[in-house]
């Protein structure tokens, strides 16, 4: 029944297009000069009392949301990027001149053949009504485009999240604040790159098509070249070859773009994903979360106007200083268990049951057990930003050692609102350490673990000609719109993210 009511709507409103093309109003226009737009109007002429005109020359075009046709006179809300505004719409202006025998006069060809979702350009001046709302007093008027499906109800048409997903051309219509989301990540994103010119990193692009997907622990998306004949794969992370740039002699690099990983969808995760990595060399860890905290406070002001915001009902503090506490530190304020007595996985798994704690099978060393109690205990409670450091050397196979700390490395995860939001080491830069931990990695998926890396020899071979002491960071872009935007899902935030085909 509903796509019946559809189908005949949609034959109506195509008579209506060819009813409008008989008249020479479109119902395809192929441009249309503006002057104004709807948020500048409003601001410009705030001052316009009550009741009273204002004799300047406005052109704006914009879609049409609502329509009310009241004997002669007609009010209509036309909105374009910016903001909304009224057409005030009187016959006796639009038909002070005979519309000839037989036709449609003016004011009834835009009463009767435009509808709500149509695009049309309007000339006019401005008015302000007896109830206060700014308006353009239309003179002449064009079709632009003609819609041929209606927009959802507004209140109503779109309570289906998948759908705003799917047809996120129809969010964008009816919900402002969708708008807004993706107007600020895209104001994000200038200003990480431009935080980042400002001193001094250049933006090199890495390949997307890889012969040997590494730099992360994910599952890479595999495809293939015809021509050369060979598998290739997406890439799961810029660090590989960022760093090969580094060896290359650039001291300053980062690359803003999309990841690829072959992982499960959640409201934090989507297969395709936006990160910035960043490397500067003679720099550390520390260094990288001084760099990390200075960028989140200033994209905060930016964005927000604030270091303080509000996400999912929880006040989120960036202002400096931030904690950093290390990995066995957090885990024995929660849990009570200090890892570093244990030097056996059996001990040290006996004690994670004893403070209610699951133990995987694949946890089989007492870092993992460290990393396995972290996930478990602190990680949702991390709502304040927070530098997680000093990670298992087990599962950080692209970090240097710790300079005093054996089985650790120097590398720091970045916690707000209970999930990690930067990634980030003193990048290991010994060849023979690293191809040792590659290898070790390639044992690993060779036994089944599909996010374990191979061995990038190449990579390998870059580092044996000598990379400098070098500090990395990785930000999930996502995640942090999805802060600043007060936003639950990581689908809020992404334009189109990956659906099963309806």
């Amino acid at each position: 029944m509903i796509g019946s009511a559809l189908s005949d709507l949609r034959e109506i409103r195509l008579e209506k297009a060819k009813k409008l093309a008989s008249i020479g109003q479109g119902p395809y226009e192929i441009k249309f000069e503006k002057t104004h737009n709807a948020a500048a109007l409003q601001k410009e002429h705030a001052d316009l009392p009550k009741g009273e005109e204002r004799q300047v020359d406005v052109s704006i075009a914009g879609r049409i949301l609502s329509r009310r046709v009241m004997g002669k006179l007609a009010f209509f809300t036309l909105s374009d990027e910016t903001s909304k505004i009224q057409l005030f719409i009187e016959k006796a202006t639009l038909d002070n001149d005979s519309a000839g025998e037989g036709t449609l006069s003016s004011f009834k060809q835009i009463t009767e053949l435009v509808d709500v979702g149509d695009w049309i350009g309007v000339s006019g001046s401005l008015r302000r009504t007896d109830r206060g709302e700014l308006s353009i007093k239309v003179f002449s008027w064009k079709m632009l485009t003609k819609a041929l499906l209606p927009l959802p109800d507004k209140w109503h048409g779109l309570a289906d999240v998948e759908k705003r997903y799917r047809q996120r051309y129809l969010d964008l219509i009816v919900n402002p604040q969708t708008r807004k989301t993706f107007r600020s990540r895209a104001l994000m994103v200038s200003a990480i790159r431009r935080w980042l010119d400002e001193r001094g990193f250049l933006e090199i692009e890495t390949p997307v098509l890889q012969s040997e997907a590494g730099g992360a622990d994910a599952r890479p998306f595999v495809t293939y070249h015809n021509t050369l004949d060979i598998p290739l794969y997406l890439r799961i992370a810029t660090e590989l070859h960022l760093k090969r740039l580094v060896v290359g002699g650039f001291e300053r690099v980062y690359e803003l773009g999309r990841i690829f990983r072959n992982e499960g969808v959640s409201t934090r995760h989507n297969p395709e994903f936006t990160s910035v990595e960043i490397y500067q060399a003679f720099a550390d860890y520390f260094d990288m979360m001084d760099m990390t905290e200075q960028m989140i406070c200033s994209l905060s002001n930016q964005i927000c106007g604030s270091t303080q915001i509000s996400y999912q009902g929880m006040d989120i503090d960036f202002a400096s200083p931030w904690r950093r506490a290390s990995m066995h530190e957090l885990v024995q304020e929660k849990t009570g268990i200090n890892f570093e007595i244990y030097k056996e996985v059996n001990k040290a798994a006996e004690a994670m049951k004893d403070a209610g704690l699951s133990v995987p099978t694949k946890a089989n060393t007492v870092g993992r057990l460290l990393n396995e109690a972290f996930e478990q205990s602190v990680e949702p409670s991390l709502i304040q930003p927070t530098f997680v450091i000093d990670y298992p050397i087990e599962i950080s196979p692209l970090a240097r050692k710790h300079r005093t700390k054996k089985g650790l490395v120097e590398r720091f995860e970045l916690f707000i609102a209970g999930r990690e939001t930067a990634n980030a080491f003193s990048e290991l830069i010994d060849p023979v350490d690293q191809k040792e931990r590659l290898l070790h990695q390639q044992s690993l998926r060779e036994a089944g673990d599909l996010e374990a890396q191979g061995v990038d020899q190449d990579f390998v071979n870059a580092l044996e000609v000598g990379m400098p002491p070098t500090g990395g960071l990785g930000i999930g872009i996502d995640r942090l719109i999805m802060l600043f935007t007060d936003s639950p899902s990581i689908r809020d935030v992404i334009a189109f993210p990956l659906l099963k085909p309806d």
